[in-house]
């Protein structure tokens, strides 16, 4: 091998704000383990609603921590899987060799990654590295709405609105491994892989209304955020929890703090639990979706794979929205 191939890799770089034009294949230095760090083999990677936003710099308020005319990191990529290649100093809880899986702050899109020992686990016997990384934001996000605000309940009437998406799919399965009765939102197009990874009742959006229920429901996981608060209320128990997990579309500087203070100042004000979803990386959770997919109950949706050199495309296509499960990108080896 020589010194160009052991110190460079191919990476996806967003040296500015846009879509998926500005984004480029780039040679860049490969990332070297800190202490309490590994280096990654990236054999997949799958995109996230956060790429998108940190792509495009919108909403246009997380500038003020992500840069505010050009981002202050310019690689791009969250989820990932592969194999450990290097391992810093004091890291005793992986070894080279070692296929893992996770979520970090950036760098995903890219031959290899460097990532804290905390942000990985190991990808379970059996399970794919494509599925693998196909599971880290989406699964956790689903699992803390779910589990943590909702504190949903075996027997509990559960609702999942954008139940086709990568949050989406997931948290069907989750809520179904909770033990709930959950119903599904989706377009007509994603009815029936929806019905197929559990959903017990299944509602197609453009010809029914899940706000005009006669039975409530008594958690509500919002993944679009395509309706006002009073409707959601209005499908809910009246000791129901709602857990928003989307602010409404649009590059509007102050779109998202109006939602995020109206649905906190609406929960001062009812029985109902009204509260928003800020997903935060867990190396137990994800451990606990590792398990998961280990045994079959959750099994990622996949819908489009990529090869890294197609990233803009990649992007493009996900930007588009109406997803059915997750979009991979695979990395040669």
């Amino acid at each position: 091998m020589t010194e160009v191939e052991t110190t460079t890799m191919t990476a996806v770089v967003a040296p500015r704000y846009g879509g998926s034009e500005v984004l480029r294949l780039d040679i860049v230095p490969r990332p070297v383990a800190g202490e309490r760090e590994v280096v990654v083999r990236v054999r997949a990677a799958s995109l996230c609603r956060g790429d998108v936003h940190l792509l495009n710099g919108t909403p246009y308020l997380m500038r003020l921590g992500f840069g505010l005319r050009r981002p202050k990191r310019p690689r791009i990529g969250q989820n990932l899987a592969g194999e450990v290649v290097a391992v810093g100093s004091q890291v005793t809880e992986f070894r080279v060799g070692d296929r893992v899986f996770g979520e970090i702050p950036g760098g995903a899109f890219a031959e290899y990654a460097s990532a804290a020992v905390e942000a990985l686990v190991l990808v379970p016997a059996g399970l794919s590295m494509e599925d693998a990384a196909a599971i880290p934001d989406s699964g956790m996000t689903a699992l803390q709405g779910l589990r943590d605000i909702g504190s949903v309940e075996p027997g509990q009437r559960v609702l999942i609105n954008g139940a086709s998406g990568g949050v989406g799919t997931s948290a069907v399965q989750i809520a179904k491994a909770l033990g709930a009765h959950v119903t599904a939102v989706c377009s007509t197009r994603h009815v029936e892989m929806v019905r197929g990874i559990g959903a017990d009742v299944v509602i197609d959006y453009t010809t029914d209304d899940f706000t005009r229920t006669e039975t409530p429901y008594d958690s509500i996981l919002d993944l679009v955020c395509n309706r006002s608060l009073r409707d959601i209320r209005r499908a809910l128990t009246p000791d129901g929890v709602f857990i928003s997990s989307a602010t409404p579309p649009g590059a509007d500087w102050f779109g998202p703090i109006r939602w995020l203070a109206a649905v906190a100042v609406t929960d001062l004000f009812t029985r109902q639990t009204m509260k928003t979803l800020f997903a935060r990386p867990s190396a137990t959770d994800l451990a606990h979706l590792a398990d998961l997919a280990a045994d079959g109950r959750l099994r990622p949706v996949i819908e489009r794979r990529f090869p890294l050199a197609e990233t803009p495309a990649a992007i493009e296509a996900f930007a588009l929205g109406h997803a059915s499960g997750k979009t991979v990108l695979t990395v040669a080896g």
